[in-house]
C-alpha cells in the first residue's frame, strides 16, 4: 500500500554570498566531526577484513565461519535501528551518537580476545547493536540542518568516511599486524583490534562536548542566522511538520519504504562485499607481506573518495539522483564481475576492484539522497530506520554467501557474480521511484 506523497517542491533558493558563507560555517562545524566518528565506526566494522589473513589460520576458522562472523554484525545491527531512531527524539542526537560511540569502544577491543566461533559471532553481534543507530541517526540529524539541495554534498563530506577509512586504515592495518606479531603474548592481529577499537572512547566524548544538538540551540549562531536556516529547512519541507505523530502501522505498510528498502539491500550486498573481502582479493592475486596488501588495498578507497565527492556535487548541482545513483552502482557491479572474471592478472584485478570499490562505495550518499527527499516527521525517523536496518541484512547475506561459496567452490568467481547481479537488479528498481519526488 502506497501513502501519498506530495508532489510539490518548493521554490529553487539562489543564495547570495552571506548565505553560502553560512551554509560553509555550518558544514564545517557539523560535518567533520561526524565523519571523523564515521572513520572509526567503519574501520572498527570492517577491519575484520585484513585481520582474516592472520586471525583465521591462527584460530582455524574456515571461509564459512569469517564470512558467517563478519555478516553476524548485521543481525545485531538490525534489532536496534528503529527504537534507536525513535530514543534520538527523546535524549537527542548529540547524546545518542557519542553513547553509541562509547560502547563501541568498549566492545571493539574484545574481538581480540576471542578463541571459538562462537565468541566470535558473540563479538560480532554485540558491536552491531552499538553501532546500529548510528548511520540512521546521523542522516536523520543532517535532514535537519540541511535543505534537501545541499544534503547530498553533506552525506557525502560524511560518508567519504567510509573510503577514507580504507584508504588510512587498510596501510596501517597491515603495519600493525606486520610489528606487532608477536608482541607481549599477542598476534599482530589482536593488537589490531585493541588499537583501532579503543580511539573511539575519545571522538564520543568530543561529539557529546562538541556537537549542537539544533539550530535554535546554537552559540556559535546569532538569532539572525538562526531564523535563516530554520526558514530554509521548512521552505524544503513538502510533508507534514517534523512534530506529527505517524503510526508505526503506517511506517510498516508505506509501499516505497519497501521498496527503498529493496534497492538498499541489493547496493548494501556490494558495498559489504567489497569492504570485507577487497584484502582477500588482493591477497588472492599473489600479495603475501600484510603492509604491501593494504597499500594494495587503499587504491580502489582512493578512487572511492574521488567518485563520491563528485558524483554527488554533480547530483546536488542538477539536482537528479536516479540516473547518478544508477550508473554509480552499474560502474560497481561492473567493476566486481571484471575483478571476478580475470582472477589470475593481478594487474585487471586491481582495474576491477578500483571500478568496484569506487562504484560500490559511492551508492551510500547517493542513495539516502532519495528518502529523505520526500520523507518527513516522524515517517522520516522511523522510516530511514526500517530502510537502513532491512536493506543492511544484506551486509550479513553477502559475507556468509561469499564465504560458503568460497569454501564449495574454492574460488571467489560464483560469489562475486551472484552479488553483482542483485546490484544490478537493484538498479533497474530505481526507476520504479518517480523523478518528480526525489530530484530536488
Amino acid at each position: 500500500m502506497n501513502h501519498p506523497v506530495s508532489p510539490s517542491t518548493p521554490p529553487r533558493t539562489v543564495p547570495d554570498v552571506q548565505e553560502r558563507r553560512l551554509w560553509r560555517r555550518v558544514a564545517w562545524r557539523i560535518v567533520p566531526l561526524l565523519t571523523l566518528s564515521y572513520i572509526f565506526a567503519y574501520l572498527d566494522r570492517i577491519n575484520v577484513g585484513i585481520a582474516r589473513l592472520q586471525m583465521s589460520s591462527d584460530l582455524q576458522f574456515s571461509e564459512t565461519v569469517y564470512g558467517l562472523g563478519a555478516g553476524i554484525f548485521f543481525i545485531g545491527f538490525f534489532f536496534f535501528q528503529i527504537p534507536s531512531n525513535l530514543l534520538l527524539q527523546r535524549v537527542g542526537a548529540r547524546r545518542l551518537l557519542a553513547l553509541l560511540l562509547i560502547l563501541w569502544a568498549l566492545i571493539a577491543p574484545l574481538t581480540a580476545l576471542v578463541t571459538t566461533p562462537m565468541q566470535f559471532y558473540s563479538v560480532r553481534f554485540l558491536l552491531g547493536l552499538a553501532e546500529s543507530g548510528f548511520y540512521p541517526g546521523v542522516i536523520v540529524y543532517i535532514s535537519r540542518w540541511f535543505p534537501s539541495w545541499r544534503r547530498g554534498q553533506m552525506f557525502a563530506l560524511f560518508a567519504v568516511a567510509v573510503p577514507l577509512s580504507g584508504l588510512i586504515g587498510s596501510p596501517l592495518s597491515g603495519w600493525i599486524m606486520d610489528v606487532f606479531n608477536p608482541s607481549q603474548g599477542l598476534a599482530g592481529w589482536q593488537w589490531l583490534f585493541i588499537l583501532q577499537g579503543t580511539p573511539s572512547l575519545l571522538v564520543g566524548i568530543l561529539l557529546l562536548l562538541l556537537l549542537p544538538e539544533r539550530i535554535e540551540r546554537t552559540r556559535w549562531l546569532s538569532a539572525e542566522e538562526q531564523a535563516l536556516l530554520r526558514r530554509r529547512i521548512e521552505e524544503d519541507a513538502v510533508n507534514a511538520p517534523a512534530a506529527e505523530k505517524v503510526p508505526l502501522t503506517v511506517v510498516l505498510t508505506h509501499g516505497r519504504l519497501w521498496l527503498l528498502s529493496l534497492i538498499y539491500f541489493c547496493l548494501i550486498a556490494g558495498f559489504y562485499t567489497v569492504s570485507f573481502w577487497l584484502p582477500t582479493l588482493v591477497h588472492n592475486t599473489g600479495v603475501s607481506d600484510l603492509f604491501i596488501v593494504g597499500l594494495l588495498t587503499a587504491i580502489p578507497y582512493a578512487a572511492a573518495v574521488i567518485t563520491m565527492l563528485l558524483a554527488c556535487h554533480s547530483a546536488d548541482k542538477h539536482r537528479e539522483r536516479r540516473w547518478h545513483l544508477a550508473v554509480i552502482a552499474t560502474l560497481g557491479a561492473v567493476g566486481m564481475t571484471i575483478s571476478a572474471l580475470f582472477s589470475d592478472n593481478p594487474l585487471v584485478v586491481m582495474i576491477g576492484l578500483t571500478l568496484g570499490a569506487a562504484g560500490c562505495l559511492s551508492t551510500l550518499p547517493l542513495f539516502w539522497s532519495l528518502p529523505t527527499a520526500f520523507l518527513g516527521g516522524t515517517l522520516a525517523v522511523v522510516g530511514i530506520a526500517l530502510i537502513n536496518s532491512v536493506g543492511n541484512l544484506a551486509g550479513f547475506v553477502a559475507p556468509y554467501l561469499m564465504g560458503l561459496l568460497s569454501d564449495l567452490t574454492h574460488s571467489t568467481l560464483a560469489g562475486m557474480l551472484i552479488i553483482s547481479a542483485m546490484m544490478l537488479a537493484g538498479t533497474a528498481a530505481i526507476f520504479l521511484i518517480p523523478a518528480r519526488i526525489v530530484n530536488r
